[in-house]
C-alpha cells in the first residue's frame, strides 16, 4: 500500500450555516436586535465550524477567506478600497454600516453625510451597488464600480485576519482571493469610455501587498480564482493575466499560487493559463470533462493540476468507480506530487448536509450528495488513489449501485410524458396573431390609462405569514384555518392596492413559499428538501427543487387562488406563474437527459395551467422568466442552441391562448443588449425588467432594436430597504420615455416584494402611483 497522501480541496464551502445561522445573525443586526460585536462573534463561530467540518470529513487543503457576511466580490471591493464616493468613506477601516450600505443601500433617516453633493439629498440615504448574477449561477454579486483615475489601497485585511483566525485554531489553510483580472472584468464604470482593465496597474500593488502579508504569516499556497478564463477573452485580457501573474511571480517567488478556473472549459484560453507563472492550475471537469486530455497533453511537468471531478453545482451522487477510471491513469502520468482533487467549483452552490433531510424518499436520498457528502466523496477518492480501491471498496460499490438504481427507476421515467413532448409541433409555439393585432384587441378590452401601474407579483411575507405556514406544516393549524388566514391576507392586499390606485392588481402570493418551489411541489418529477438552503444573495436563501424525473401537472395549481382574488375586485387581476426556463435554471436538474428535453416537459405542464387560467376568465397572465439569461452558456458560440430551445419553451407555454389574453413576463438583473433578438422572439405582450439600479441604462437595448411590445421598466430597487421619493421615480420614468414611446411604458417595481416589509412597500408604491400620475399629467399637458 502506498504511503502518500493525495491533497484534497473544497475550493470553498457554504457560509450560511446548517440552520441558516448567518441569515438570522445578519437580520438581527440589521433590525438592531444584536450589535456588531455579536454579529462578528457569530461569524467567527460559523467559520470555525466550517473548518472543523472539512477537517473531520478528510479535506486536506482547507480554504480560508471563502466566508463572507454578504458577498465575496463586495469583500474584494472593500479589500482594495474600491468604495464609491457616495458612501462617504475617506480611508481607514471600512465600517460595517458602509459595507452594508454598499450591499443594501441605506434609508438615511437622519441627514447622511455620504449624500453631500449628490442627488440623494439629506435623509434619503444612498442606493446599493448594482447587483447581477455570478456567471451562469443563481448567486448574485455586488458589481464593483470604478471611476477614471480610480485609486486602490489595502482597506481591509480580511483574508489575512481569517488566515490567522484559522491558524490559531490549528488549521493551516489555503487563503482564497478573487483574481485581479476577473475582479476588474466583473466591474463597470458609469463612464462608458473607461475600460476597467486599464486600472490593472493601479490595482496590482494592493494584491501584492496582501499576498506578502499572507506569506509573512506562513501561507504557502494561495488560491486565486480567475473564472474569467472560461469566457471568450480578447488579447488585451490575456495580456492582463500575463502582467498580473508575472508581477506576482516576481514579487513573491516562493509563494505557490493555485490558479482556479470553473464553470466551464478553458478552450482557447488554455495556452494562456498554462503559460502563467503559477504553481498550480484548477480545471472544471464536471462542466467540461472533455478538456482533460488537452490539459494533460500541454501542462508543464512541474505544474500541480487540481482536477474538479465532483460537481460543485449539482446534487447528484458521483459514481466513484467511473471517476477512479479517469483519475488513476492521470495519477500514474503526473505523480502524486503534481495532482490534487477537488469539486469543480466552490461548494457555495449546493446545500450543506443531506443528513439534515429526514423526509426525502429513500431512493432519491440515496442518489444525492450535498456539500458534506461531496467532501466525503472527495476524501474517498483520495484514499482510493493513495491506497488502492480496496481500502474503500464498500463505498465504491455503494456508489455504483446507486447510479444503476437511478438509471432504471420507474420513479424517474414516465412514457406518457416522453410521448407528449415528442409530439410538440412548431404551431404550438406561435400566437395566433402578431403583437400589433393583439395589442389593439387587449387595449380595447382592458381600458387601462397611459403608464398603467402594477407590481411584479408578490407582497411581503410577514412574520405572521411565515408563522402560519410553519404552523400548518407542523400540524398546529388546520388546512381550513390556514386557508382562511391566506384569504384574509389576500383580500386585505387587494383592498389596499385599490385604495392607492394601482391599475392592475396581484393577489400577493401569500400561499407561496417560493416562486419555483410552489410550482415544483405540485408537479410530478420534482422533490423538495427541508434544509437544502443555498445562498442567492446576502441573507436571501432558496431551497432549489430537485428535478429528478419526467415532469407533468396532475391538476391545476393556481386557478382557485386566482378565482378568489378576482372575486375581490373589479380591476384586472393577473394570473401569476413561473416560466419553464426559470423553473429549470433555479432547480437542481437531472443529468440523465438534456436540459432542453427537461425544459420542454416543464413548458407543457405550464401550458396546461395557462390555458386553465384563461378558461377561468383571466385576462392577464404573467409568466416570469427571471432566469432566462442566466442560463446562457458562458461562450457566445454556444448561445444559439440554448436560446432556440429556451425561447421555444416559453412560447410553448404561452401561445395556446386567444388574442385578447395578455401575456406578461418578468426578467430581472440581466444585460439585454446581446440577447434582445431572443427576448423579442418570446413575443410576450408586456415585459417587466430591472432598470432602477442601472438608471434605465438597460432600456438602451430595447431602443436600438426598436422593441415593439410593451415594457415595464422597474422604477425602484426592491432589494434595498430605501423608499425612493416621487421625484426620483418620476425622473426615471422620464428617462424611460426618452428611450421608449409613452404608449409602451408600464410602471412597476423592478422585482417582487416578498422580501420587503410593509413599512417599506406601502410608501414606495404610493410614491410609484404618484409618479405615474405625474407622467400622465405631463404627457396630457404636452398633448394639448
Amino acid at each position: 500500500m502506498s504511503s502518500f497522501s493525495l491533497p484534497v480541496s473544497t475550493l470553498g464551502t457554504p457560509r450560511i450555516g446548517p440552520r441558516r445561522e448567518l441569515k438570522f445573525a445578519l437580520e438581527g443586526y440589521w433590525s438592531g436586535q444584536i450589535d456588531a460585536d455579536e454579529l462578528l462573534a457569530r461569524a467567527v463561530a460559523l467559520r470555525a465550524a466550517n473548518w472543523a467540518r472539512q477537517k473531520a470529513l478528510g479535506i486536506t487543503m482547507i480554504p480560508s477567506n471563502d466566508f463572507s457576511l454578504y458577498d465575496q466580490v463586495l469583500d474584494t471591493s472593500v479589500m482594495v478600497g474600491a468604495i464609491p464616493e457616495i458612501y462617504g468613506w475617506s480611508g481607514g477601516p471600512v465600517p460595517l454600516d458602509t459595507y452594508f450600505a454598499m450591499a443594501r443601500g441605506s434609508q438615511g433617516h437622519e441627514p447622511d453625510p455620504a449624500c453631500a453633493g449628490h442627488h440623494h439629498g439629506p435623509g434619503q440615504g444612498v442606493p446599493a451597488l448594482e447587483m447581477t448574477k455570478w456567471f451562469d449561477t443563481n448567486y448574485h454579486y455586488m458589481v464593483p464600480e470604478f471611476t477614471r483615475g480610480q485609486r486602490f489601497m489595502l482597506a481591509s485585511t480580511k483574508p489575512l485576519d481569517e488566515f490567522r483566525e484559522a491558524k490559531a485554531l490549528g488549521y493551516h489553510t489555503r487563503p482564497v482571493l478573487l483574481g485581479p483580472v476577473s475582479y476588474l472584468k466583473l466591474g463597470k464604470s458609469k463612464d462608458p469610455s473607461l475600460d476597467p482593465l486599464s486600472l490593472l496597474p493601479a490595482l496590482l500593488p494592493v494584491y501584492v501587498e496582501m499576498l506578502r502579508k499572507l506569506a509573512a504569516q506562513g501561507a504557502d499556497w494561495v488560491q486565486i480564482d480567475e473564472p474569467c478564463l472560461v469566457l471568450d477573452l480578447d488579447e488585451q485580457a490575456r495580456q492582463a493575466l500575463r502582467v498580473a501573474y508575472g508581477m506576482f511571480a516576481y514579487a513573491l517567488p516562493k509563494l505557490k499560487l493555485m490558479l482556479t478556473t470553473y464553470f466551464g472549459g478553458l478552450g482557447d484560453n488554455l495556452d494562456t493559463a498554462l503559460g502563467l507563472p503559477v504553481a498550480g492550475l484548477h480545471v472544471d471537469l464536471a462542466r467540461a470533462p472533455e478538456q482533460l486530455d488537452a490539459v494533460l497533453a500541454k501542462a508543464p511537468n512541474g505544474l500541480v493540476l487540481s482536477l474538479g471531478v465532483i460537481d460543485g453545482r449539482n446534487i447528484w451522487r458521483a459514481n466513484l468507480a467511473k471517476l477512479l477510471d479517469r483519475l488513476e491513469p492521470v495519477l500514474a502520468r503526473r505523480g502524486a506530487d503534481h495532482l490534487q482533487i477537488a469539486p469543480s467549483c466552490s461548494l457555495l452552490h449546493v446545500p450543506i448536509d443531506l443528513a439534515l433531510e429526514t423526509d426525502l424518499d429513500p431512493d432519491l436520498s440515496n442518489w444525492l450528495a450535498f456539500a458534506a457528502q461531496k467532501m466525503d466523496e472527495l476524501a474517498t477518492l483520495g484514499r482510493a488513489l493513495a491506497g488502492g480501491r480496496g481500502v474503500v471498496a464498500e463505498r465504491i460499490a455503494e456508489s455504483v449501485l446507486a447510479a444503476s438504481a437511478r438509471a432504471t427507476s420507474p420513479k424517474v421515467h414516465d412514457r406518457a410524458v416522453a410521448s407528449r413532448a415528442a409530439a410538440v409541433t412548431g404551431e404550438m409555439a406561435r400566437r395566433a396573431s402578431p403583437f400589433g393585432d393583439r395589442h389593439a384587441v387587449q387595449r380595447a378590452i382592458l381600458g387601462l390609462p397611459s403608464f398603467p401601474t402594477t407590481t411584479i407579483g408578490s407582497f411581503p411575507q410577514t412574520g405572521a405569514v411565515r408563522q402560519a405556514r410553519a404552523a400548518h406544516a407542523k400540524g398546529g393549524l388546520t388546512a381550513e384555518a390556514y386557508d382562511a388566514f391566506l384569504r384574509q391576507e389576500t383580500a386585505a392586499a387587494i383592498r389596499w392596492q385599490e385604495e392607492i390606485g394601482l391599475d392592475v392588481l396581484v393577489h400577493g402570493e401569500f400561499e407561496r413559499n417560493d416562486m419555483v418551489q410552489y410550482f415544483g411541489e405540485q408537479l410530478a418529477g420534482f422533490a423538495f428538501t427541508k434544509s437544502g438552503w443555498v445562498q442567492s444573495y446576502g441573507s436571501r436563501y432558496v431551497r432549489p427543487p430537485i428535478l429528478f424525473g419526467d415532469v407533468s401537472r396532475p391538476k391545476p395549481m393556481t386557478v382557485d387562488w386566482w378565482r378568489y382574488a378576482q372575486s375581490c375586485t373589479a380591476k384586472p387581476m393577473k394570473g401569476m406563474l413561473t416560466g419553464p426556463v426559470t423553473i429549470l435554471n433555479w432547480s437542481f436538474v437531472r443529468d440523465d437527459v438534456s436540459r432542453s428535453a427537461a425544459c420542454r416537459q416543464i413548458a407543457l405542464a405550464i401550458r396546461d395551467e395557462v390555458q386553465d387560467l384563461e378558461k377561468a376568465g383571466a385576462r392577464m397572465i404573467q409568466i416570469d422568466e427571471a432566469a432566462l439569461r442566466e442560463g446562457l452558456p458562458l461562450r457566445r458560440g454556444e448561445w444559439g442552441h440554448y436560446l432556440d430551445w429556451a425561447v421555444e419553451s416559453f412560447r410553448l407555454c404561452a401561445s395556446g391562448v386567444r388574442d385578447e389574453t395578455q401575456i406578461h413576463t418578468h426578467m430581472c438583473y440581466s444585460e439585454f443588449n446581446d440577447i434582445i433578438d431572443a427576448i423579442a422572439a418570446m413575443d410576450a405582450d408586456v415585459i417587466s425588467i430591472e432598470t432602477s439600479r442601472s438608471r434605465m441604462e438597460l432600456l438602451d437595448a430595447f431602443v436600438s432594436d426598436r422593441y415593439p411590445n410593451d415594457i415595464g421598466p422597474g422604477v425602484y430597487d426592491i432589494h434595498s430597504p430605501r423608499v425612493p421619493a416621487v421625484a426620483e421615480m418620476t425622473a426615471l420614468l422620464e428617462k424611460a420615455t426618452e428611450r421608449l414611446s409613452a404608449g409602451q411604458v408600464w410602471v412597476n417595481p423592478d422585482c417582487g416584494l416578498k422580501t420587503r416589509t410593509w413599512d417599506e412597500v406601502r410608501p414606495a408604491l404610493v410614491n410609484m402611483v404618484a409618479a405615474a400620475r405625474q407622467l400622465r399629467a405631463m404627457f396630457a399637458e404636452a398633448a394639448e
